[in-house]
């Protein structure tokens, strides 16, 4: 699976970043930093979570 995010519409909220802090990073810039594009599949029901949980639904999964 591959982690994609639109950062056109990405606001940075932190939501995914609580959720899955290994993946998703809110640096004190105030931008998303995708820390692993390519996270194991044992870690898919997170990602869903990261995604489904975006107010701006600007996370995708890939694969």
């Amino acid at each position: 699976m591959r982690i994609v995010v639109d950062y056109d519409l990405c606001e940075s909220n932190a939501i995914c970043m609580a959720i899955a802090p290994d993946v998703f990073e809110v640096r004190d810039d105030d931008f998303l930093y995708v820390l692993n594009e390519a996270p194991d599949e044992d870690r898919r029901e997170a990602m869903e979570e990261a995604v489904q949980r975006c107010p701006k639904q600007a996370i995708a999964i890939e694969g």
